[in-house]
């Protein structure tokens, strides 16, 4: 981590939402969602919400040794946003606690006030992390649990 990762680093991300994103979409297998509204899926959300806290903080990392990942989610979905419509995300870092930040979050969509609350996330060594997840991979694959 970089000297600049501090609180108040902001960033603001736009994204045109493609029919690909809503809620049908999200787990096609799921029969119950296919019979839901075509609209940003709350899952969908999330992740620009992620993709925004990554960018905002990637210049302060030594990225891509360093990275972060999701810990914590507090955050609300309180309007629909159709197909065609523009979600801004906001974000600001709150706080830096060792490797853990903590960002505000605000999105809105072309209309509506769609989500605000929290967020968290890790600074990881990328590679150590991978080195564990890949042994765990493995440690599945010998027991024959597949």
């Amino acid at each position: 981590m970089k000297a600049s990762l501090l609180p108040g680093i902001g960033y603001e991300l736009r994204y045109q939402v493609p029919a690909t994103r809503t809620v049908p979409s999200l787990l096609p297998e799921s029969e119950e969602f296919q019979q839901m509204p075509e609209v940003l899926a709350s899952g969908y959300m999330v992740g620009l919400i992620e993709w925004a806290c990554i960018q905002a903080v990637n210049p302060h990392l030594e990225w891509p040794a360093e990275q972060t990942v999701g810990i914590g989610f507090h955050l609300s979905h309180v309007a629909a946003t159709p197909p065609g419509h523009t979600v801004t995300i906001r974000v600001a870092l709150l706080e830096v606690a060792g490797r853990k930040l903590t960002f505000r979050v605000e999105a809105a969509d072309d209309h509506d006030l769609i989500s605000t609350g929290t967020h968290e996330r890790f600074v990881i060594d990328a590679a150590r992390f991978q080195a564990k997840a890949a042994a765990k991979a493995a440690a599945r694959e010998s027991s024959g649990s597949i």
